[in-house]
Protein backbone atom coordinates (compact mmCIF):
# COMPACT_ATOMS: atom_id res chain seq x y z
CA UNK A 1 0.00 0.00 0.00
CA UNK A 2 1.26 3.47 -0.80
CA UNK A 3 3.17 5.54 2.00
CA UNK A 4 3.51 2.31 4.24
CA UNK A 5 7.03 2.29 5.53
CA UNK A 6 8.35 -1.13 4.39
CA UNK A 7 8.88 -3.83 7.41
CA UNK A 8 6.35 -2.35 9.17
CA UNK A 9 4.88 -4.89 9.76
CA UNK A 10 7.59 -7.14 11.05
CA UNK A 11 7.41 -7.46 14.64
CA UNK A 12 10.92 -6.66 15.33
CA UNK A 13 10.84 -2.89 15.06
CA UNK A 14 7.79 -2.94 16.59
CA UNK A 15 9.30 -4.78 19.82
CA UNK A 16 12.32 -2.03 19.56
CA UNK A 17 9.79 0.58 19.31
CA UNK A 18 7.67 -0.91 22.42
CA UNK A 19 11.01 -1.08 24.41
CA UNK A 20 11.69 2.79 23.19
CA UNK A 21 8.84 4.00 24.51
CA UNK A 22 8.73 2.24 28.20
CA UNK A 23 12.72 3.35 28.24
CA UNK A 24 11.91 6.96 27.86
CA UNK A 25 8.67 6.54 30.65
CA UNK A 26 11.12 5.08 33.30
CA UNK A 27 13.91 7.77 32.39
CA UNK A 28 11.44 10.81 32.71
CA UNK A 29 9.41 9.13 35.96
CA UNK A 30 13.13 8.76 37.78
CA UNK A 31 14.37 12.55 36.85
CA UNK A 32 11.28 13.51 37.83
CA UNK A 33 11.50 11.29 41.66
CA UNK A 34 15.20 12.93 41.90
CA UNK A 35 14.07 16.14 42.11
CA UNK A 36 11.97 15.59 45.69
CA UNK A 37 12.94 15.36 48.77
CA UNK A 38 15.62 12.63 49.64
CA UNK A 39 15.21 9.46 51.74
CA UNK A 40 14.85 10.29 55.55
CA UNK A 41 17.37 8.15 57.28
CA UNK A 42 16.46 4.61 58.08
CA UNK A 43 16.05 4.01 61.73
CA UNK A 44 15.64 0.97 63.95
CA UNK A 45 12.74 0.04 65.46
CA UNK A 46 14.14 0.91 69.39
CA UNK A 47 14.43 4.15 68.05
CA UNK A 48 11.56 5.17 66.15
CA UNK A 49 9.31 3.59 68.82
CA UNK A 50 10.46 6.54 71.24
CA UNK A 51 9.18 9.32 68.97
CA UNK A 52 6.03 8.48 66.84
CA UNK A 53 2.71 9.03 68.78
CA UNK A 54 0.96 5.62 69.62
CA UNK A 55 -2.24 4.64 66.93
CA UNK A 56 -5.26 3.40 68.98
CA UNK A 57 -5.92 0.10 67.39
CA UNK A 58 -9.31 1.25 66.48
CA UNK A 59 -8.07 3.83 64.56
CA UNK A 60 -6.56 3.59 60.80
CA UNK A 61 -3.53 4.61 60.34
CA UNK A 62 -4.40 7.28 57.87
CA UNK A 63 -5.88 9.05 60.79
CA UNK A 64 -3.33 9.14 63.43
CA UNK A 65 -2.60 12.50 65.30
CA UNK A 66 0.11 14.32 63.89
CA UNK A 67 3.54 14.35 65.43
CA UNK A 68 4.81 16.18 67.86
CA UNK A 69 7.84 16.46 66.01
CA UNK A 70 8.79 18.23 62.62
CA UNK A 71 10.84 15.47 61.36
CA UNK A 72 10.27 12.32 63.93
CA UNK A 73 12.61 10.41 61.85
CA UNK A 74 15.30 12.93 61.23
CA UNK A 75 15.24 13.46 65.43
CA UNK A 76 15.62 10.32 66.10
CA UNK A 77 18.84 9.94 63.70
CA UNK A 78 20.32 13.13 64.95
CA UNK A 79 19.68 12.09 68.08
CA UNK A 80 21.18 8.60 68.36
CA UNK A 81 24.56 10.13 66.63
CA UNK A 82 24.48 12.67 68.95
CA UNK A 83 24.57 9.82 71.91
CA UNK A 84 27.15 8.31 69.72
CA UNK A 85 29.72 11.00 68.95
CA UNK A 86 28.70 14.27 71.01
CA UNK A 87 31.59 15.80 73.02
CA UNK A 88 31.91 18.59 75.76
CA UNK A 89 35.59 20.00 77.66
CA UNK A 90 34.34 21.83 80.60
CA UNK A 91 36.89 24.02 81.56
CA UNK A 92 38.67 22.94 84.86
CA UNK A 93 39.55 26.68 86.36
CA UNK A 94 37.55 28.61 88.61
CA UNK A 95 37.40 29.49 92.09
CA UNK A 96 35.14 27.24 93.71
CA UNK A 97 33.39 29.47 96.28
CA UNK A 98 32.04 31.52 93.18
CA UNK A 99 31.48 29.42 90.37
CA UNK A 100 32.90 25.85 88.38
CA UNK A 101 30.26 23.79 90.85
CA UNK A 102 26.54 23.15 91.17
CA UNK A 103 24.89 26.45 91.12
CA UNK A 104 23.28 27.30 94.87
CA UNK A 105 20.42 24.25 94.87
CA UNK A 106 18.41 22.51 92.28
CA UNK A 107 14.96 23.59 93.43
CA UNK A 108 13.12 26.54 92.20
CA UNK A 109 12.29 28.70 89.38
CA UNK A 110 16.26 28.47 88.20
CA UNK A 111 16.29 24.57 88.64
CA UNK A 112 17.55 23.83 85.03
CA UNK A 113 20.94 25.81 85.37
CA UNK A 114 21.95 23.56 88.32
CA UNK A 115 20.84 20.17 86.84
CA UNK A 116 22.35 20.98 83.76
CA UNK A 117 25.62 21.75 86.16
CA UNK A 118 25.20 18.49 87.23
CA UNK A 119 24.03 16.46 84.36
CA UNK A 120 26.87 17.52 82.36
CA UNK A 121 29.55 16.72 84.84
CA UNK A 122 28.63 13.25 85.59
CA UNK A 123 27.68 12.48 81.43
CA UNK A 124 29.27 10.24 78.90
CA UNK A 125 29.33 13.60 76.64
CA UNK A 126 31.88 15.12 78.87
CA UNK A 127 35.67 14.43 77.24
CA UNK A 128 38.69 15.32 79.20
CA UNK A 129 40.81 15.46 75.97
CA UNK A 130 39.51 19.29 74.65
CA UNK A 131 41.38 17.84 70.89
CA UNK A 132 38.32 15.64 71.02
CA UNK A 133 35.61 18.42 71.70
CA UNK A 134 32.91 19.68 69.76
CA UNK A 135 32.33 22.09 72.14
CA UNK A 136 33.84 24.00 75.07
CA UNK A 137 31.70 24.90 78.31
CA UNK A 138 32.35 27.66 80.31
CA UNK A 139 31.26 26.67 83.72
CA UNK A 140 30.23 30.05 85.19
CA UNK A 141 27.32 29.95 87.65
CA UNK A 142 25.95 33.61 88.04
CA UNK A 143 23.30 32.01 90.37
CA UNK A 144 25.01 30.76 92.45
CA UNK A 145 27.12 34.53 92.89
CA UNK A 146 23.69 36.36 93.14
CA UNK A 147 22.90 33.22 96.27
CA UNK A 148 25.69 34.71 97.73
CA UNK A 149 24.77 38.62 97.82
CA UNK A 150 27.28 39.51 94.89
CA UNK A 151 26.41 42.78 93.23
CA UNK A 152 25.23 43.27 89.66
CA UNK A 153 28.58 45.31 89.06
CA UNK A 154 31.22 42.80 90.73
CA UNK A 155 29.13 39.85 89.52
CA UNK A 156 29.86 41.47 86.10
CA UNK A 157 33.86 41.82 86.49
CA UNK A 158 33.75 38.57 88.23
CA UNK A 159 32.71 36.89 84.89
CA UNK A 160 34.46 39.26 82.78
CA UNK A 161 38.20 38.46 84.03
CA UNK A 162 37.18 34.83 84.60
CA UNK A 163 36.51 34.21 80.65
CA UNK A 164 39.23 36.62 79.47
CA UNK A 165 41.55 34.24 81.90
CA UNK A 166 40.40 31.23 79.78
CA UNK A 167 41.34 33.23 76.55
CA UNK A 168 44.92 34.28 78.16
CA UNK A 169 45.41 30.36 79.16
CA UNK A 170 44.08 28.30 76.84
CA UNK A 171 44.36 28.40 73.19
CA UNK A 172 40.94 26.67 72.22
CA UNK A 173 38.52 30.13 72.30
CA UNK A 174 41.10 32.05 69.39
CA UNK A 175 40.01 29.35 66.76
CA UNK A 176 37.14 30.40 66.86
CA UNK A 177 36.41 33.59 68.10
CA UNK A 178 34.48 31.74 70.84
CA UNK A 179 31.87 30.15 68.92
CA UNK A 180 32.20 26.57 69.68
CA UNK A 181 31.73 27.96 73.26
CA UNK A 182 28.90 27.62 75.49
CA UNK A 183 27.39 28.66 78.67
CA UNK A 184 24.44 28.38 80.85
CA UNK A 185 22.70 30.68 82.88
CA UNK A 186 18.97 30.68 83.95
CA UNK A 187 18.84 33.40 86.27
CA UNK A 188 17.75 36.92 85.02
CA UNK A 189 20.45 38.78 86.30
CA UNK A 190 23.10 35.57 85.42
CA UNK A 191 21.61 37.00 81.87
CA UNK A 192 22.61 40.20 82.23
CA UNK A 193 26.32 39.24 83.94
CA UNK A 194 27.63 38.57 80.89
CA UNK A 195 27.56 42.50 79.59
CA UNK A 196 30.50 43.47 80.04
CA UNK A 197 31.50 40.61 77.40
CA UNK A 198 30.02 41.43 74.42
CA UNK A 199 31.79 39.46 72.00
CA UNK A 200 30.96 36.36 74.12
CA UNK A 201 27.09 37.75 73.73
CA UNK A 202 27.72 37.86 69.75
CA UNK A 203 30.18 34.72 69.19
CA UNK A 204 29.13 31.89 71.68
CA UNK A 205 26.24 29.54 71.94
CA UNK A 206 23.90 30.69 74.98
CA UNK A 207 21.75 28.50 76.70
CA UNK A 208 19.37 30.90 78.51
CA UNK A 209 15.96 31.12 80.17
CA UNK A 210 14.92 34.46 78.88
CA UNK A 211 14.66 34.14 75.13
CA UNK A 212 14.07 37.00 73.79
CA UNK A 213 15.20 40.30 71.34
CA UNK A 214 15.62 42.71 74.51
CA UNK A 215 18.92 40.52 76.01
CA UNK A 216 19.88 40.06 72.75
CA UNK A 217 18.92 36.50 72.22
CA UNK A 218 19.57 35.24 68.57
CA UNK A 219 17.65 32.35 67.69
CA UNK A 220 19.70 29.36 65.75
CA UNK A 221 22.86 30.46 67.39
CA UNK A 222 21.54 30.96 70.70
CA UNK A 223 19.61 27.49 73.28
CA UNK A 224 16.32 28.30 75.30
CA UNK A 225 16.47 26.38 78.40
CA UNK A 226 13.24 25.62 79.54
CA UNK A 227 12.86 27.04 82.87
CA UNK A 228 11.16 24.19 85.15
CA UNK A 229 10.18 24.79 88.52
CA UNK A 230 11.25 21.70 90.16
CA UNK A 231 10.47 19.52 92.07
CA UNK A 232 6.83 19.61 91.62
CA UNK A 233 4.57 19.64 94.04
CA UNK A 234 2.30 17.05 92.90
CA UNK A 235 2.41 14.14 89.83
CA UNK A 236 2.22 13.71 86.00
CA UNK A 237 -1.80 15.19 85.17
CA UNK A 238 -2.53 13.99 81.53
CA UNK A 239 -5.24 11.67 80.22
CA UNK A 240 -7.89 13.48 82.46
CA UNK A 241 -9.94 15.70 79.98
CA UNK A 242 -13.10 14.77 81.94
CA UNK A 243 -12.36 16.80 85.05
CA UNK A 244 -11.11 20.00 83.50
CA UNK A 245 -14.15 21.86 84.17
CA UNK A 246 -12.68 24.99 83.78
CA UNK A 247 -11.79 27.04 80.37
CA UNK A 248 -8.95 29.26 81.58
CA UNK A 249 -6.64 29.69 84.68
CA UNK A 250 -3.66 32.09 85.68
CA UNK A 251 -2.51 33.61 89.05
CA UNK A 252 -0.01 35.39 89.39
CA UNK A 253 1.82 39.09 89.97
CA UNK A 254 1.35 42.13 87.52
CA UNK A 255 5.26 42.50 86.40
CA UNK A 256 4.76 43.28 83.08
CA UNK A 257 1.92 44.81 80.88
CA UNK A 258 0.49 41.84 79.23
CA UNK A 259 0.06 40.86 82.97
CA UNK A 260 -1.62 44.35 83.90
CA UNK A 261 -3.96 44.24 80.93
CA UNK A 262 -5.37 40.25 81.30
CA UNK A 263 -6.11 41.02 85.08
CA UNK A 264 -7.58 44.31 84.15
CA UNK A 265 -9.87 42.80 81.31
CA UNK A 266 -11.14 39.34 82.89
CA UNK A 267 -9.97 38.97 86.88
CA UNK A 268 -13.84 39.49 87.01
CA UNK A 269 -14.66 36.84 84.55
CA UNK A 270 -17.00 33.81 85.36
CA UNK A 271 -15.68 31.34 82.92
CA UNK A 272 -11.90 32.39 83.12
CA UNK A 273 -10.43 31.84 86.72
CA UNK A 274 -8.00 34.98 86.38
CA UNK A 275 -6.33 36.49 89.60
CA UNK A 276 -3.72 39.32 90.13
CA UNK A 277 -2.39 38.03 92.64
CA UNK A 278 -0.53 34.44 93.91
CA UNK A 279 -2.55 32.11 95.31
CA UNK A 280 -1.97 32.42 99.03
CA UNK A 281 -1.12 29.22 100.93
CA UNK A 282 -3.57 30.08 103.80
CA UNK A 283 -6.24 29.23 102.00
CA UNK A 284 -5.62 25.43 101.07
CA UNK A 285 -2.62 23.69 100.45
CA UNK A 286 -1.38 23.26 97.24
CA UNK A 287 -4.16 24.98 95.56
CA UNK A 288 -2.39 26.58 92.88
CA UNK A 289 -0.94 23.34 91.54
CA UNK A 290 -4.31 21.65 91.89
CA UNK A 291 -6.11 24.31 89.77
CA UNK A 292 -4.08 23.35 87.04
CA UNK A 293 -5.76 19.93 87.36
CA UNK A 294 -9.22 21.54 87.00
CA UNK A 295 -8.33 23.74 83.78
CA UNK A 296 -8.14 23.27 80.27
CA UNK A 297 -6.31 25.72 79.09
CA UNK A 298 -3.62 27.82 81.32
CA UNK A 299 -2.95 31.34 80.29
CA UNK A 300 1.32 31.79 80.32
CA UNK A 301 2.04 35.79 79.42
CA UNK A 302 5.53 36.64 80.19
CA UNK A 303 7.01 38.76 83.17
CA UNK A 304 9.82 40.67 83.71
CA UNK A 305 11.01 38.34 80.92
CA UNK A 306 9.19 36.62 78.18
CA UNK A 307 9.89 33.26 79.95
CA UNK A 308 7.89 31.66 82.53
CA UNK A 309 8.28 28.51 84.23
CA UNK A 310 4.20 28.75 84.08
CA UNK A 311 4.34 26.76 80.77
CA UNK A 312 6.47 24.03 82.10
CA UNK A 313 4.08 23.77 84.71
CA UNK A 314 1.45 23.67 82.21
CA UNK A 315 2.93 21.34 80.46
CA UNK A 316 3.63 18.90 83.67
CA UNK A 317 0.31 19.22 84.87
CA UNK A 318 -1.57 18.59 81.51
CA UNK A 319 -3.20 22.02 80.74
CA UNK A 320 -2.81 23.48 77.33
CA UNK A 321 -0.80 26.47 77.80
CA UNK A 322 -1.62 29.57 76.36
CA UNK A 323 1.50 31.29 74.94
CA UNK A 324 0.53 35.10 75.30
CA UNK A 325 3.46 37.30 73.23
CA UNK A 326 4.63 38.90 70.49
CA UNK A 327 7.70 37.32 70.40
CA UNK A 328 9.24 33.98 72.26
CA UNK A 329 11.70 31.56 70.82
CA UNK A 330 9.81 28.82 72.59
CA UNK A 331 12.51 25.66 74.22
CA UNK A 332 12.97 22.96 71.38
CA UNK A 333 11.51 24.85 69.20
CA UNK A 334 14.65 23.37 66.24
CA UNK A 335 12.48 20.08 67.59
CA UNK A 336 8.86 20.32 68.33
CA UNK A 337 5.52 21.44 66.65
CA UNK A 338 4.56 23.57 69.40
CA UNK A 339 1.29 24.59 68.05
CA UNK A 340 0.50 20.83 67.82
CA UNK A 341 -0.09 20.93 71.83
CA UNK A 342 -0.03 24.84 72.95
CA UNK A 343 -2.17 28.00 71.35
CA UNK A 344 -0.23 30.53 70.77
CA UNK A 345 -1.11 34.38 70.78
CA UNK A 346 -0.31 38.04 69.94
CA UNK A 347 -0.43 40.19 73.10
CA UNK A 348 -3.10 42.20 71.54
CA UNK A 349 -5.04 38.74 71.52
CA UNK A 350 -5.73 39.39 75.39
CA UNK A 351 -8.71 41.18 74.94
CA UNK A 352 -10.04 38.86 73.12
CA UNK A 353 -9.14 36.01 74.98
CA UNK A 354 -12.30 34.10 76.20
CA UNK A 355 -14.19 33.86 73.06
CA UNK A 356 -10.56 32.81 71.41
CA UNK A 357 -10.43 29.79 73.74
CA UNK A 358 -14.24 29.20 73.29
CA UNK A 359 -13.77 28.38 69.90
CA UNK A 360 -11.76 25.51 70.38
CA UNK A 361 -14.05 22.67 70.05
CA UNK A 362 -13.76 19.72 72.05
CA UNK A 363 -12.04 17.56 69.67
CA UNK A 364 -9.25 20.42 68.89
CA UNK A 365 -8.69 20.13 72.77
CA UNK A 366 -8.48 17.06 72.69
CA UNK A 367 -5.78 16.75 70.40
CA UNK A 368 -4.07 19.59 72.12
CA UNK A 369 -4.32 17.67 75.22
CA UNK A 370 -3.12 14.50 73.96
CA UNK A 371 -0.07 15.53 72.08
CA UNK A 372 0.76 17.41 75.47
CA UNK A 373 0.85 14.28 77.26
CA UNK A 374 3.72 13.14 74.73
CA UNK A 375 5.86 16.08 75.26
CA UNK A 376 5.88 16.09 78.89
CA UNK A 377 9.37 14.16 79.31
CA UNK A 378 11.04 16.64 77.40
CA UNK A 379 10.26 19.23 80.22
CA UNK A 380 11.47 17.39 83.53
CA UNK A 381 15.11 16.91 84.67
CA UNK A 382 16.51 13.45 86.53
CA UNK A 383 19.53 13.38 88.35
CA UNK A 384 21.27 11.05 86.84
CA UNK A 385 19.28 12.61 83.70
CA UNK A 386 17.31 9.53 81.59
CA UNK A 387 16.92 9.61 77.92
CA UNK A 388 14.73 12.45 76.31
CA UNK A 389 14.33 14.26 79.48
CA UNK A 390 15.45 18.28 79.41
CA UNK A 391 19.16 17.33 79.78
CA UNK A 392 18.99 15.42 76.56
CA UNK A 393 16.77 17.73 74.62
CA UNK A 394 19.29 21.34 75.97
CA UNK A 395 22.10 18.59 74.52
CA UNK A 396 20.75 17.73 71.35
CA UNK A 397 19.92 21.39 71.02
CA UNK A 398 23.98 22.42 71.20
CA UNK A 399 24.75 19.62 68.89
CA UNK A 400 22.49 20.84 66.27
CA UNK A 401 24.40 24.02 66.72
CA UNK A 402 28.05 22.95 66.44
CA UNK A 403 27.83 21.52 63.14
CA UNK A 404 27.14 25.41 62.18
CA UNK A 405 29.99 27.26 63.85
CA UNK A 406 32.68 23.73 63.05
CA UNK A 407 36.22 24.92 61.99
Amino acid sequence: MAGRLAGASSPLPRALLILAIVAIFSISFLFLRSLGPAAAPSLSVDESRHLRPSTPSSMPAAASRPSVYHSPDAFAAGYAEMERSFKVYIYPDGDPKTFYQTPRKLTGKYASEGYFFQNIRESRFRTQDPDKADLFFVPISPHKMRGKGTSYENMTMIVKDYVEGLINKYPYWNRTLGADHFFVTCHDVGVRAFEGLPFMVKNSIRAVCSPSYNVDFIPHKDVALPQVLQPFALPEGGNDIENRTNLGFWAGHRNSKIRVILARVWENDTELAISNNRINRAIGELVYQKQFYRTKFCICPGGSQVNSARISDSIHYGCVPVILSDYYDLPFNDVLDWRKFVVVLKERDVYELKSILKSKSQEEFVALHKSLVQVQKHFVWHSPPVPYDAFHMVMYELWLRHHVIKY
